[in-house]
């Protein structure tokens, strides 16, 4: 099979020596991705719903990068800092999955790399 490393060059992905995204075969495995823009700015502050509309809409462009899209999605994984927002954090998945419906799982963590930041998302895909 056929591995393909996708990378948007960002500092983190550079300094970490991760890829924004690996297709490898059929299937498709997108990095935890936040609600930081291409100049590194964070989107949404403190705010649930918002950023993760947000972070579907970036990991989106990255599987159309890819020849996927959120229609190709079976899994996704969120990491939230407040497990009280699981309803702002449904409303956006909801959004986005209510036809495809990917097994998903939302795990409470004490902090992400940054205290603006209140949620990270990461999806698998298969094509």
């Amino acid at each position: 099979m056929k591995r393909i490393n996708y990378s948007t060059h960002t500092n983190w992905e550079n300094e970490t020596a991760y890829s924004r995204a690996v297709k490898y075969g059929n299937q498709i495995f997108v990095s935890g991705t936040t609600a930081v823009n291409e100049e590194g700015t964070i989107q949404h502050p403190q705010q649930v719903e918002q950023q993760a509309v947000f972070i579907f809409e970036k990991i989106d462009q990255t599987l159309k990068a890819l020849g996927a899209s959120l229609q190709n999605v079976v899994r996704t994984r969120a990491f939230i800092t407040d497990i009280q927002q699981f309803k702002s954090f449904s409303k956006a998945h909801h959004h986005f999955f209510k036809d495809v419906k990917p097994v998903c799982t939302l795990v409470e963590v004490s902090a992400l790399v940054h205290a603006d930041l209140v949620i990270e998302i990461e999806v698998d895909a298969m094509l």
